[in-house]
This record gives C-alpha cells, structure tokens and sequence, in this order.
C-alpha cells in the first residue's frame, strides 16, 4: 500500500550511502487544484516538487529552500519552496503549447537558481547554473557536480494524480566499501517511473537494493501549505511607497492582490492603506519606568 504525502530517510548500512524518498498525492493535488496546467507543465511541476521536498529533507535547519528554473522557452517560469516544518507550494508560469521533450524543449535556455534561507537574521545561500540535461534530474546532478556540493543523483516522476521521487547522496569521510556509491547509483538507475509513483518506500527500495542492509527511518508527513498573509501583502504595500499606494487607489478604488500559490485574495481600501502608512510612520512606543 502507498503511503500518502510522505517522506522517509534511509541509510545503506556500512556504506556512505543516504537516501530519501517522498510520495505527494494530496499536497499535490492542492497545487494542481491552483492552476491549470497542460500535461507537459503538470509533469514538470510535479517533478520540480518532489525534487524540492527531497532536497530540502537532506538539510538540517529551520527556514526554506526554493528552486527557480527560468528560461525564455515555453515555460516561462518555475517555483517551488519546501520549508524545514515539511511544507511544499509552488506555481508554473508558461505562454502557448508546452512540447514534449527534453528541458531545452521546455524551458528553452534557462537556468536553475536554488536558494537556502536559514531564517532568523542568518545568511542565505543562493546557487546558480545553466540548465542542462534532457531531464530534471540531471539538471540538478549538473547543479551539485558544479556547485561542488555532495555528489547526488535524483529519479523523478509525476502525473496528474501523484508526484515521487528518489535521491541518493555520497556522503564524506572513510570509507569501509569503495565500490558502494557506484553500485547504489547502477541499481537506483533501474527504478521505473511507474514504480516510483505506485510503490511505497519500503518495496522501492526492496526492489533496488534487496542484496544491501538498508535501514529506513520513519514516515515524516507533508503537507501544501502558502506563506502568504494579510500582513506580508501590507508589508508589501508599504514598500511600494505612500504615493504609489494611493495611486493606485485613485485608479481601481481599492487595492486586490491576489496570491499566485494558494489564490488567497486580500482587498485593501482607501482606510487600510492609511492604516498601513500611520503604523509604518509611528514613533516606538517608550518602555515606562514604574
């Protein structure tokens, strides 16, 4: 039986082998239920998402990591963000047909832009490289080959009912086994996309690595979840500028603005904006002495 909307460590045993797997059905579906997307973009989506949930499952922190691909090719732009507390959104934009193909196809000269942000004030990392490869998930073997990070490889699949995916990293330090890396990646390279999406963890690897002591870590739940908040749109106001604002007041009569993620709506009105402005512009209130 396939577990929904699940992520799970494992560790090939004697070996500087570690894993991750992830299923998406649900959290999936939430995204797909936001935008309508042709079956070439759904596909690249949902691969996009479960690559962000792998990668995102292998550090250790609290705050966000999000994949941009861009390009000047059919797909015009690609988001994914995966947060630590295992949440996932993210959003296609695209003009016309979308082909069939490799990402050249796609996204035509693009480029992939992955960006870890710790949070609480602690500096962000932001990696980029060209976009090359037939599939995502060689796109980002390139990424870490040319960022210098762990060697890891990834096996991606999606459809308009389920997104899953595989990865492997080599971790550093000595090792008791040599020829493991190579032998993980030989057997991972054998998995199927109808396996991915139809198997649970424990047969996925079962059927990869049955000769190998694997151990498998418990289920970690995911879930689709938007940041977006009345209060991060104000902000948002408020960095546009007074003038701006009540331009566009005098324009449309109210401010709309709409979340591309989630499609949560926030009105503002000639009072809120004012509200906005006075809060920005008032003095901190002093501690009183007792």
């Amino acid at each position: 039986m396939i577990e929904r909307d699940s992520l799970h460590r494992f560790l090939i045993e004697h070996t500087n082998v570690r894993g991750e797997w992830v299923h998406l059905d649900a959290t999936w579906q939430a995204v797909l239920e936001r935008g309508d997307y042709p079956p070439v973009v759904k596909e690249t989506l949902g691969e996009a998402m479960a690559a962000v949930a792998l990668l995102a499952a292998t550090l250790k922190f609290k705050g966000s990591l999000v994949m941009q691909i861009s390009g000047d090719g059919p797909i015009g732009m690609l988001v994914v963000q995966a947060t630590s507390e295992r949440t996932l959104r993210g959003l296609a934009h695209f003009e016309g047909d979308v082909p069939p193909g490799d990402l050249s196809a796609r996204f035509g000269n693009g480029r992939i832009v992955i960006t870890i942000d710790p949070g609480e004030g602690m500096e962000r990392y932001q990696g980029v490289v060209g976009l090359v490869g037939a599939s995502l998930g060689e796109a980002l073997r390139d990424y870490f080959e040319r960022s210098e990070q762990l060697p890891t490889q990834l096996w991606l699949a999606a459809d308009g009912t389920a997104a899953a995916g595989l990865l492997i990293q080599r971790m550093p330090g000595p090792e008791e086994d040599a020829d493991a890396w190579n032998r993980a990646v030989t057997l991972a390279e054998t998995v199927t996309r109808e396996e991915l999406l139809t198997l649970n963890a424990q047969q996925v690897l079962h059927r990869l690595y049955h000769e190998e002591d694997v151990r498998l870590f418990e289920r970690d739940p995911v879930s689709f979840r938007c940041s977006c908040s009345r209060e991060r749109v104000g902000d948002m106001l408020v960095s546009l500028g007074a003038d701006e604002a009540r331009s566009i007041l005098e324009d449309e009569g109210d401010i709309r603005v709409t979340c591309e993620f989630c499609n949560a709506h926030y009105v503002f009105d000639a009072v809120d904006v004012e509200e906005l402005f006075a809060a920005r512009d008032k003095p901190p209130v002093k501690p009183t002495r007792h």
